[in-house]
């Protein structure tokens, strides 16, 4: 069951307007939440971020409670052990081109089964760049083509995320992912200027492992002695692969970041 602008409807059944402006354009923002038997992991903070993108591309602030009756919906109807809550938000219905129609946004809210991650991972650093000045720089929105491109090089060597620089060269992001390397036993990960999304599981990290943010060049991989990713269904997890070269791992500091990112988000659901 998936809910769209209000009801909830088969997966089967579920439709927007081939004219919504996310579909056309990719006007639309949207976020993944961690779903752990049927109950949401920091919707709160994924709602807060949802509201700010929407306002980075103009779009309508869109209703906590609306969006929270959404989430609880489809968690009831789909009951599964551990899962991946999409939060999607768009321009709505809009004529064939840039321009925003006047019409109400789009909200739909599905929920799609997830495996646990391995604990450990490969990663492919790939050519294109992460533009920091752009208009849509640390969004989340749905034009997600790029990622989608770069994912699949990625795939294609046998790894699960590929690593982007920014224009000016420094470390940034993941395609769907934040990074965090252990430069002379210091834990560091690229700061929000880099162009990098502010991730939920990254703050947390921060907040819970005493983590620097840092103006990271990008061959910063290259001499880490640890790199670890986060996202909503990564959590933390080692990198034991760059391109072609091999880490051990879980180091010392990934695993002490592991143990306590499990341990407090066991404890407070939504933190």
């Amino acid at each position: 069951m998936i809910w769209v602008n209000g009801s909830l409807v088969a997966a089967g059944e579920a439709a927007v307007s081939v004219l919504d402006h996310g579909l056309t354009v990719g006007d639309g923002v949207f976020e993944t939440v961690k779903a752990v038997d049927g109950r949401a992991f920091a919707l709160t903070r994924h709602l807060d971020r949802l509201t700010r993108s929407a306002r980075g591309l103009g779009l309508p602030d869109p209703d906590h409670d609306e969006v929270r009756a959404a989430c609880a919906a489809v968690l009831a109807a789909n009951p599964m052990p551990l899962g991946r809550l999409r939060l999607t938000y768009t321009g709505g219905t809009s004529p064939l081109g840039s321009e925003r129609g006047d019409g109400a946004p789009t909200l739909v809210a599905a929920l799609g089964s997830a495996a646990p991650r391995p604990d450990t991972t490969a990663v492919a650093t790939v050519a294109w760049r992460r533009n920091e000045h752009s208009a849509v720089a640390g969004l989340k929105t749905t034009s997600y083509a790029e990622n989608v491109v770069a994912l699949a090089a990625a795939h294609r060597v046998g790894a699960s995320e590929a690593l982007f620089a920014n224009t000016a060269g420094r470390l940034c992001e993941g395609t769907g992912s934040n990074v965090f390397v252990v430069l002379d036993g210091r834990l560091l990960t690229p700061r929000l200027e880099s162009g990098c999304l502010a991730g939920i599981t990254r703050q947390l990290v921060v907040d819970w492992s005493g983590a620097e943010e840092a103006d990271l060049p990008f061959d910063a991989l290259l001499a880490a002695e640890e790199v670890f990713l986060t996202s909503t269904l990564r959590d933390v997890q080692a990198v034991t692969r760059i391109d072609d070269r091999e880490l051990a791992g879980p180091g010392p500091v990934t695993l002490k970041a592991m143990a306590e990112f499990a341990a407090r988000s066991g404890d407070d659901l939504d933190p």
